[in-house]
């Protein structure tokens, strides 16, 4: 019964973006229905065709195998650090453990885009809904890349276009790095809640559905009015920034060095933060942040599939996702799996609802990235960026309530 009350979510999720609309006469009943129809036709694929679901849960070992890659690794440079406590070395040794696995998968994805393979996939997704939904060719291509690389990294394959872009185009750019998640930190999700069966295949079904769906919440947000220079199609460049596979792997390592150290350093602030502000609420009100927050996204989160005594606990996740960070809200996602104080059900929805960047400090990092490639928008970028990120979180939660709806 619960799965059906995600028919509600569909609607409110919808409605809320309808709400956020700056021009409602001008939202094209087209790209929302064949983005809906897109993002439920992967998610059918994805979860309900046996041979399908089966490639996707073997993922999982493929990941888990790719980690125990990065544990070499890091076994070689901390030994005398990391006691061989198990499933636990992840939490208690985070940074001995859990950084050094974006640091390799972050290496893996530049040597298979020095290759070409990502930009091959790409290349038929983008194909796939810009035939369909009828969207320009840049914000496609953009979100598509979305799927594999980060927020910053996707609109490298745009660059050219982005000083002509229209409004909403960069709108559809903004929401896409905004509602899905890189490569390189997925494998991190996968660590913390490698407790779930076939996690890593449910988290790259995120990330897929997520495409389509941030193009609809785009696209009802700030509907297009002009003429895109992409209309048409343009051609996937390879865009290889390395000489050869060893300079594409030295790239990909200085790359999730910096990445690493950011999710450190972010981790460190935002928990001692979280701590004192939790200290100052409880002191003079008797109610924490995650109190407040869950009560706020509750109903949301009921209207999602979840039953409505563990929406409270996935309500305080979005709001602590789009408040701190989604590292943040997985790292406690995976405390609730450990003390068993959440089902897999709900826990299988909330990594899908957790799964993208819309959080107030992505704000910044899509304004600093995007906006150094075309300085002159940086303007233009800066009145969208907020109601990107809304749109982001906004199609992450339809992704996850549609998987919801099929689980």
């Amino acid at each position: 019964m619960m799965r059906f009350t995600g028919l509600i979510g569909i609607l409110a999720l919808l409605g809320i973006a309808y709400l956020l609309s700056n021009n409602r006469k001008a939202i094209k009943p087209r790209t929302v229905l064949w983005g809906l129809g897109l993002q439920l036709l992967f998610a059918i694929i994805i979860l309900k065709i046996p041979f399908v679901k089966n490639q996707f849960s073997s993922i999982d070992g493929i990941f888990k195998k790719l980690i125990s890659f990065s544990d070499a690794g890091s076994d070689f440079l901390f030994t005398s650090f990391i006691p061989d406590i198990g499933y636990h070395a992840a939490m208690v040794n985070f940074a001995f453990r859990a950084l050094p696995v974006i640091i390799f998968f972050s290496s893996l994805i530049a040597v298979t885009y020095h290759f070409g393979i990502i930009q091959h996939i790409v290349k038929w997704v983008s194909k796939v809904m810009e035939l369909s939904m009828k969207t320009s060719g840049a914000e496609t291509l953009s979100i598509s890349a979305n799927i594999f690389v980060g927020q910053t990294e996707a609109p490298i394959l745009i660059r050219p276009f982005i000083n002509n872009m229209t409004k909403s185009e960069l709108m559809a750019v903004m929401t896409g790095g905004f509602a899905t998640a890189a490569g390189s930190v997925l494998a991190l999700y996968v660590l913390w809640l490698k407790s779930i069966p076939g996690i890593a295949g449910h988290l790259l079904a995120a990330s897929i559905m997520s495409a389509p769906a941030a193009l609809v919440m785009a696209k009802i947000i700030y509907p297009e009015t002009e003429q895109a220079d992409t209309s048409g199609r343009i051609k996937v460049t390879s865009h290889k920034q390395a000489e050869n596979v060893m300079d594409a792997l030295g790239q990909g390592a200085t790359d999730g060095l910096k990445l690493a150290a950011n999710v450190g350093a972010m981790l460190l602030a935002f928990v001692s933060m979280i701590t004192m502000v939790n200290y100052l609420l409880v002191y003079f009100f008797s109610i924490n942040m995650q109190e407040i927050m869950g009560v706020v996204f509750q109903p949301l989160a009921w209207s999602m599939g979840v039953p409505w005594n563990e929406a409270k606990i996935l309500g305080t996740l979005m709001g602590e996702k789009i408040v701190l960070t989604e590292l943040i809200a997985y790292s406690n996602l995976s405390e609730l799996i450990l003390n068993d104080k959440i089902s897999e059900r709900t826990a299988i929805i909330a990594s899908y609802a957790l799964c993208g960047f819309s959080n107030f400090g992505s704000i910044g990092i899509q304004l600093g990235g995007i906006g150094g490639m075309a300085p002159n928008r940086r303007k233009d970028l800066s009145t969208i960026a907020f109601k990107a990120m809304i749109g982001g979180a906004l199609a992450s939660w339809l992704t996850a309530t549609i998987a919801g709806f099929l689980l």
